[in-house]
Parts: structure tokens; C-alpha cells; sequence
């Protein structure tokens, strides 16, 4: 519902309501807008380009949305629009701080905010990690399909990279329910030995999986159960940057 009056709110209801509903008095009932205004809108978005008539007298997206949205995306970068989530949750936790999105069967960091300890974590932007022993991607992979998994599995064939790797197609399997179910997974010293991480998945614009955020630590600075107790804090942000992204607002996880 838009608020009383508002000329701008009005048109930019309709014009949202028009991705779902095609006919005026569906308009006018999801907005809260009467049918008459949303007819006179509709005209202008016409207009414009903005809708056309779909030829059974309703009304659907027009070609203008397309371009703009074209142009839109052509500069868009996640990283940029995820930023102030990942200043607010590097503030909040202390510790460095990701954003990496999936790249065909890896991920990669585009994004990296060191933890303020004396130490640096070993990753960089611009670095790809693996899916099978990362907090970021097994968060990634909990939102993919078992068969898809299994695809991944098959291509990469779950190299050990430390003692605690998981190599066992079946065992990542559980492990990825298990990660369903809570809503983050936890490198425990999977991929580097001596560091540990706690991550969750983030979407776009399609609510599709898009990569993930994770905070990084030293094992000795963080015990499993003490970073467990971080996974809430990392889970609101990646809901805040999949927001940015333009992730549904409805969105839910796997």
C-alpha cells in the first residue's frame, strides 16, 4: 500500500504491481490505489514505454524496463552495493571480514576488510577458494541441488587440503543438510590448517544463490563453539547484503 497523496509513490506501486498482475482491478487491490488513478498511470507508463497493453485488455511490462534495466546492470557491482553490511559486521565482530561469489565450480573474493588483530589473513581479493572446504562455499553449495552438488563434486573431486577436508561425496552431502538446517556452515580448519570461519549464503536480484560472506579468524583467537555463537550476527548481514543485491524481500533459505 502506498502512502495517501503520494503522486510518485503511486505511480512507482503501479508500475512495481504491473511484474505480477496484469489487470487494473488487480492493480488497484494490491496497491491500494483506485482503478481510476491506476488506469491514468498505466497511460503514462504507456507512454513511456515503462508497460504496454498485453491485447486481452491488461497491461504488462513494457520495453523501457528492459533497457533500463540493461544499463543498470551493465554497471552494477555487488561489492559496492554489499558495503555497508560488511563495514557494520566487520565493526561489529572485529574480524576479516569476505564476500565472494560463485564462479562456476569456485568462488571468488571480490571483497575483503582485515580483522584488526596483529595478524593478516592469508586471502586477497581477486583469489578463488573452493566450495567443498570453505565456509563461504559449502554455505553456497547447502542452496544448490543435491544433483548439482554431486556434479561439483565429480568435476573437483574434493582434493584434501587439510586433516578435517571433507572428501567423501555422501559426507559433504550431510554435512550440507546439516548446513540447511542451520542457515551457516563453519570451516573448521578445512581449508587452511590454523584458521576457522563462519559464513552464509547471499542472493540476487532472482533469489538465486549468488556466493557468500564469511569472518575469519586464527583457531587459537576462536574456539568452534565461540565462532558458533558469531553465526547469527554473520547470517542478519548476508540477509542485508542479498537485500542490496535485490534479493526478494520474501526471500527463504534452502
Amino acid at each position: 500500500m502506498v502512502r495517501e497523496g503520494s503522486s510518485i509513490d503511486k505511480a512507482l506501486a503501479v508500475l512495481e504491481a504491473i511484474a505480477e498482475h496484469h489487470r487494473i482491478t488487480d492493480i488497484a487491490a494490491t496497491t491500494g490505489v483506485s482503478k481510476s488513478t491506476v488506469h491514468r498511470i498505466l497511460q503514462s507508463l504507456v507512454e513511456w514505454g515503462f508497460a504496454r497493453t498485453d491485447g486481452n485488455g491488461g497491461y504488462e511490462p513494457g520495453p523501457r524496463i528492459l533497457t533500463l534495466a540493461g544499463r543498470v546492470m551493465s554497471r552494477f557491482d555487488p561489492a559496492r552495493q554489499a558495503a555497508g553490511a560488511l563495514r557494520a559486521l566487520h565493526e561489529r565482530t572485529g574480524f576479516t571480514t569476505h564476500f565472494a561469489i560463485r564462479s562456476g565450480d569456485e568462488a571468488v573474493y571480490v571483497e575483503k576488510l582485515e580483522g584488526r588483530r596483529p595478524y593478516q589473513m592469508p586471502s586477497r581479493v581477486g583469489m578463488s577458494l573452493r566450495l567443498h572446504c570453505t565456509a563461504i562455499g559449502k554455505a553456497l553449495l547447502a542452496q544448490l541441488d543435491d544433483d548439482e552438488v554431486r556434479a561439483i563434486c565429480a568435476r573437483t573431486q574434493l582434493v584434501r587440503l587439510t586433516p578435517n577436508t571433507i572428501t567423501g561425496e555422501e559426507e559433504l552431502l550431510a554435512h550440507l543438510s546439516r548446513v540447511r538446517a542451520l542457515g551457516y556452515a563453519v570451516d573448521d580448519e578445512e581449508n587452511v590448517p590454523g584458521i576457522r570461519c563462519v559464513g552464509a549464503a547471499v542472493f540476487d536480484h532472482t533469489g538465486q544463490v549468488l556466493g557468500g560472506i564469511s569472518i575469519s579468524t586464527l583457531a587459537m583467537d576462536l574456539e568452534p563453539d565461540a565462532l558458533r555463537e558469531l553465526a547469527p550476527e554473520i547470517v542478519s548481514a548476508a540477509r542485508e547484503v542479498s537485500l542490496a543485491l535485490g534479493a526478494p524481500t520474501t526471500l527463504t533459505l534452502r
